[in-house]
């Protein structure tokens, strides 16, 4: 498999060894830090508050922290913001208490995660394309793609578990520990080969405006403004999943995690075929990807059976990644300005996205569980389809990108 030959490659392997247990750090202490507020207040509320924190610095970063985003694209400064996760992490338990005062310390640690994590993620990814041959850009990216996948997976449940065992205090030390062991690996890759994308020096990528770049790439801009609402889709079912099968089919928690389950299965059938198979117009597998999402989930609140919701789950997994993947690849192919300028931005876009639905659609679902399902997965499948037909006008004007220019 064209996966294993690539984790051959030193470097790679290194890399993805990092990513893995950066996303596994994000997972463990973002579970964490929610019971520790629920445990302490008992309100849902405030989870939800410490939820939208995480990803305000993603979107202000992306809006307007260009200059502060475009110097840490090099290995040694990645290795340096996994470091300062690594104690932040493993010094939020030691200062949180129940008042407001703790809880206004509590804030300040997850921004401060969360903008350091909002430095880290788009840097790494504008590294990725850099490590193998332009023409195995795509099968770099859907491995990378895969890793983020399974550690969000195995982050999430691994942390659930974990709490059965261990103290929340040893859970944040844990998660500490992982953030390390990922600036350890980083800093062994930044003393093995070229410091930052593309072998360049750090400091050499300038930063770029988004808004005169997407201007000049208008398929793009279009591909990352629909992204920016995909994630109503997840949104929804992670929200209305419970919801339903609890007012709808009367189940509990063994079918809800066989309906969870169905979709890490899907992504990991559809990763591999996304990561290997070389579409010939990458924006219509997009649209095409995000249509069957929205229709995936709009079927979720018309399905009449157990059974079929968890089809519908299998469906939303497999398609997936195959739009990720594609457009991950095609921003990848970009020279490293434009490219870091572009993956911040559709950071920007997809966190953006995550805050509006999760403070939103708890809203819908408490309305209408099944009809949330079908507002989130119509309006996501109807911008899918919008997207294509205006796409096949403004093909002409696409300036192609030169990889590595």
């Amino acid at each position: 498999m064209e996966y294993l030959r690539l984790l051959r490659r030193r470097r790679v392997l290194v890399l993805w060894l990092a990513r893995s247990l950066s996303v596994l750090g994000d997972h463990f202490y973002s579970v964490a830090v929610i019971w520790s507020v629920y445990a302490g207040t008992g309100s849902a509320s405030l989870m939800g508050l410490v939820a939208v924190a995480e990803s305000v610095p993603y979107v202000v970063l992306g809006a307007v922290g260009r200059r502060a985003v475009v110097r840490f694209l090099s290995y040694r400064a990645l290795a340096g913001l996994d470091a300062v996760r690594a104690a932040v992490a493993a010094a939020l338990p030691f200062v949180w208490t129940p008042g407001g005062r703790g809880l206004a310390v509590l804030l300040a640690g997850v921004l401060l995660l969360g903008t350091l994590g909002a430095l880290f993620d788009p840097n790494l990814e504008a590294l990725v394309p850099g490590l193998a041959e332009p023409d195995r850009v795509q099968q770099v990216t859907g491995l990378f793609d895969l890793t983020s996948r399974i550690a969000r997976i195995t982050g999430k449940a691994g942390a659930g578990v974990l709490l059965v065992w261990f103290s929340k205090i040893q859970l944040f030390v844990l998660d500490g520990a992982v953030f390390a062991v990922s600036a350890l690996s980083l800093l062994l890759l930044a003393g093995s080969g070229p410091p930052a994308a593309d072998g360049q020096q750090p400091g050499a990528v300038r930063p770029v405006r988004a808004w005169p770049l997407l201007c000049t790439h208008p398929q793009v801009a279009l591909a990352i403004a629909v992204h920016g609402l995909v994630p109503f889709c997840s949104a929804v079912t992670t929200v209305g999943i419970p919801v339903l099968l609890a007012t709808r089919f009367d189940a509990g928690a063994g079918v809800y995690g066989l309906v969870t389950a169905a979709v890490g299965v899907g992504a990991l059938i559809g990763n591999p075929l996304a990561g290997n198979w070389r579409p010939g117009g990458w924006l219509a597998v997009c649209c095409g990807a995000w249509a069957a999402d929205g229709v995936a989930t709009a079927c979720m609140g018309l399905a009449g059976r157990v059974s079929a919701l968890e089809v519908m789950s299998l469906a939303t997994g497999l398609v997936a990644p195959m739009a990720t993947v594609t457009l991950r690849t095609r921003l990848g192919l970009f020279p490293p300005a434009e490219r870091l300028r572009l993956m911040a931005v559709e950071h920007t876009a997809t966190r953006l996205g995550s805050v509006v639905g999760i403070l939103l659609l708890p809203l819908l679902v408490d309305v209408s569980p099944r009809g949330s399902f079908i507002v989130a997965g119509a309006t996501v499948a109807s911008l899918a389809l919008a997207a294509r037909v205006v796409s096949s006008r403004i093909g002409g004007r696409e300036a192609a990108p030169v990889a590595g220019a």
